[in-house]
């Protein structure tokens, strides 16, 4: 492994451990009150991603796949998530109807935890397709739970910044695939996620 390599995987091992250690506080945060973060401003935006696991699962998943299937699927997987989600999130805010949200969601995290687990390698267009739609269910969820008083713009600039965190702390983790022992830790990381995301699917269906 080369010295770029090497301070690449230190940089995102950082991001990740950031996002991680910050995760547990924001979620158990009480973000009931919207006056108190701004009024769903950009923090407000920021933290709201954190505060729900499937979420956060699908979110990494997302990374992790990317890192899986290597260049350029990468840094293409992560790009196309935040930027369907944020047009997801503008039908949420402008009340366009999307049905099946929370089912949705749960079979993000399944699929994107299957593919890893089962070293799935589909042509980059069938991936990112499978990742831009997925993120429609996630950005409209965030989208019409924006506050009423809220800065749509600020708002979606923050959910779309975390939702970069967390991919990058996925493409970490991932970057574990370079060894043999390394990839299958992740394929095992794939399959915590999607069996996260079906018992996200039995609590959405009950």
């Amino acid at each position: 492994m080369n010295d770029n390599t090497s301070s690449t995987l230190r940089r995102l091992l950082v991001v990740s451990l950031l996002a991680l250690l910050a995760a547990p506080a924001w979620a158990h945060g009480d973000h009931g009150d919207g006056a108190a973060l701004g009024g769903g401003s950009f923090m407000t935006g920021f933290l709201h991603p954190f505060t729900g696991w499937d979420h956060v699962a699908a979110m990494v998943g997302v990374g992790l796949w990317g890192a899986f299937l290597g260049r350029p699927a990468i840094w293409v997987l992560p790009i196309v998530f935040p930027l369907v989600m944020a047009f997801g999130g503008f039908l949420g805010l402008t009340g366009v109807p999307v049905p099946g949200i929370e089912i949705g969601i749960a079979l993000s995290a399944i699929v994107l935890g299957v593919m890893v687990a089962g070293a799935v390698r589909p042509p980059l267009w069938v991936a990112a397709v499978l990742v831009g739609a997925f993120a429609i269910f996630h950005g409209h969820a965030h989208g019409t739970e924006l506050p009423g008083a809220a800065d749509p713009l600020l708002y979606s600039l923050g959910f779309v910044l975390a939702t970069g965190l967390m991919h990058a702390g996925g493409i970490a983790f991932g970057a574990l695939a370079a060894w043999p022992a390394g990839r299958w830790a992740v394929r095992a990381g794939g399959g915590v996620i999607g069996l996260a995301g079906l018992s996200f699917l039995i609590a959405a269906t009950t």
